[in-house]
């Protein structure tokens, strides 16, 4: 129990216990309130200072602002004038650029035309060449036409063989169209120094015989086309022997001139009894490559002739040639001889001259009294008139 004057509290009555519970209450928020009061006016201070220091920024703020809005302004400036530059450059490339392009397109057409110029004349040639094709191959027609008769195709073997005589040999050593004793006429004869004697070159072409045998497809008729080329080949090779090759007026020997590779090397590589049996004849089958290498060896054997021809005549230059020498050594030495005395003579002059020159330097120094007397002997004594 507590008493407060008159005032009796029980400490056991709920009112009592509520009223002191709210005293107590109250007076520690009183001290809570003095004891935060306390601490405020304690933290008033800094916070005036953040305040004082907060305004200084924000001043400094509002000058970097003012500061950022006028670079921003310098930079607008700047990037207008830039760009102004920029459209400036652009526009002197664009021009530039243009000019190169026009150049370029100008070069290009020009060009151009140069390219379609020389492709006109290419064209131009392909059609020269065009035609030539065509005319070769009326040519080749024509051809055609000349071997598949049998006389234009000796005339086209005889016309070969006298190209090839002709560059091979001297045109004083062969005679074309040459008639025999006996009345054969040969296409060419070649005149060699006996031995061998004159040789025939006779030109023979069995092309009908080598395209039967090009064309033929089965055994038979391959049989056939062989059988008939070798009879053709064979009779060429007999009548060669029997004609063109006569004791004491001719060589022991003739050529066959085939005027093809293509029938000589079927001949040699298929058919070589005929190859012997013209061997055995004395009928030796050639073709333009080996014809003038035979016709090559047969110059030189004719160069061999004539250099023994001209040898007498040869030893008679050499001869006189001799001679002459030796009356050239004789000259020589009489020459010798005279150029000896004449240098005899003119040293003798020399020492004469020396002597003269003595006595006119002597005469010019007037030097009588030292004129020694001469040597009677050297002295030559000039006859006075009358003595």
């Amino acid at each position: 129990m507590i008493q407060l004057g008159d005032l009796t509290l029980h400490l056991d009555d709920p009112v009592t216990l509520a009223a002191l519970g709210l005293g107590a209450l109250v007076l520690i928020l009183l001290l809570l309130a003095v004891r935060g009061a306390s601490r405020a006016a304690g933290a008033l201070g800094p916070m005036a200072q953040q305040m004082h220091m907060m305004g200084k920024r924000v001043n400094a703020l509002a000058d970097g602002q003012e500061r950022l809005a006028g670079g921003l302004h310098h930079v607008s400036e700047a990037q207008a004038h830039s760009q102004t530059a920029m459209l400036q450059l652009m526009e002197q490339r664009l021009a530039e650029v243009q000019g190169k392009m026009a150049e370029t397109l100008h070069g290009s057409a020009r060009r151009t035309a140069h390219s379609l110029g020389e492709l006109q004349e290419r064209l131009q040639a392909i059609d020269k060449a065009q035609a030539n094709i065509t005319k070769l191959s009326g040519d080749v027609l024509s051809l055609q036409d000349i071997l598949s008769n049998k006389q234009t195709r000796g005339a086209f073997g005889e016309i070969q063989l006298h190209d090839i005589v002709q560059k091979a040999l001297p045109s004083d050593s062969y005679t074309l169209q040459a008639t025999l004793s006996n009345g054969r006429r040969a296409d060419c004869l070649i005149h060699l120094p006996n031995p061998p004697g004159p040789i025939v070159v006779d030109a023979k072409f069995p092309l009908e015989g080598y395209e039967a045998l090009r064309r033929a497809d089965t055994p038979e008729q391959v049989q056939r086309a062989a059988q008939a080329f070798r009879l053709s080949v064979r009779k060429h090779i007999r009548d060669i022997s029997d004609r063109y090759i006569l004791e004491g007026e001719t060589a022991d020997g003739a050529l066959m001139f085939l005027p093809s590779e293509a029938v000589y090397a079927e001949l040699h590589a298929n058919f070589g009894e005929l190859v012997r049996e013209g061997f055995e004849r004395r009928v030796w089958i050639v073709s333009p490559t080996t014809c003038m290498a035979t016709l090559n060896t047969m110059r030189a054997i004719l160069k061999d002739a004539r250099m023994r021809e001209q040898a007498g005549a040869i030893r008679r230059e050499l001869h006189a040639l001799y001679a002459d020498v030796d009356r050239l050594g004789t000259r020589v030495g009489n020459l010798d001889r005279h150029f000896a005395m004449a240098a005899k003579d003119i040293e003798e002059i020399k020492i004469s001259a020396d002597k003269a020159g003595k006595r006119a330097r002597r005469l010019d120094n007037f030097d009588f009294e030292e004129l020694a007397p001469e040597d009677e002997t050297a002295i030559v004594r000039v006859p006075q008139p009358g003595e």
